[in-house]
């Protein structure tokens, strides 16, 4: 009996080793690196599944890449979990998704979680590359609805306003990646935050059809957007903190202040 058992598992132990996987990760990958700095380019890069249009400018972006394979001929939004930060994840036909962050020095983490909450993939890793600071201050906004495009606005206390038509302050501040093929992540980074007052804002922008975007009712894929916004302060150190909202949104022009914080 024991060498029938012994059999079974060297039969089906290859077909269990090249299992084709869920999802994979192209990038970042798991151990010990060095930056892996992605500057601006001619080439973003960032697609949704529509073609880019990346109007961010921050240095030291690294491409999160790779693949989901659809369950059962089904494709639905997954999670991209970055460092903590939940943010939907939706990909093209084949399947591919590619998504800028700005990781600082230390352990970092990326992870794929599937509709219903299973883990696919997860990977870890240290930066090594001391140059590259760690927010101080991050806002991550992301939302459920591809065929909406909603902005992030953050008002700093100097008066100085980031959102799309302004993503980098000459504080320092600034949009990740203003992300205009839905539905999201949008982001805001500092890493030398200012003393005061600081304001946040999400705006439903738009809709987005295979014709362009437009600003009719009802061209949204669902009734009512659910926005949802992390805010992380001191990310991936000791001290680190982190408030998630959660924000309705129903009509075009709806603007909302989700958080008012002092630093």
């Amino acid at each position: 009996m024991r060498g029938l058992l012994l059999l079974t598992c060297l039969v089906l132990s290859p077909s269990l080793v090249f299992a084709d996987p869920a999802a994979v990760l192209d990038g970042p990958v798991g151990g010990w690196r060095h930056s892996g700095i992605v500057d601006r380019d001619a080439e973003a890069r960032v697609a949704y599944p529509t073609p880019p249009i990346d109007r961010g400018a921050q240095r030291g972006r690294s491409l999160i890449e790779g693949v989901i394979k659809a369950q059962g001929g089904v494709r639905q939004p997954h999670r991209l979990v970055v460092n903590g930060n939940p943010l939907p994840l939706y990909t093209d036909e084949q399947g591919r998704f590619v998504r800028p962050y700005n990781f600082g020095a230390g352990s970092n983490s990326v992870e794929l979680v599937s509709a219903d909450g299973q883990s696919l993939k997860r990977v870890q890793f240290y930066e090594a590359n001391q140059s590259k600071t760690p927010a101080r201050v991050r806002v991550a906004l992301g939302w459920d609805d591809p065929k909406a495009e909603l902005d992030l606005h953050v008002v700093t206390p100097d008066g100085q306003h980031a959102y799309w038509a302004r993503p980098v302050m000459s504080n320092g501040g600034g949009l990740d990646v203003d992300s205009v093929d839905g539905p999201g992540p949008e982001m805001f980074t500092m890493t030398a935050p200012l003393h005061g007052t600081y304001l946040v804002y999400v705006n439903y922008w738009g809709n987005l059809n295979s014709q362009g975007y437009n600003f009719e009712a009802g061209s949204n894929q669902n009734e009512i957007i659910t926005a949802q916004i992390s805010l992380v302060f001191n990310e991936n150190t000791p001290n680190e903190k982190r408030e998630t909202f959660v924000v309705p949104l129903r009509g075009i022009g709806d603007l909302q202040l989700v958080k008012t914080f002092t630093y």
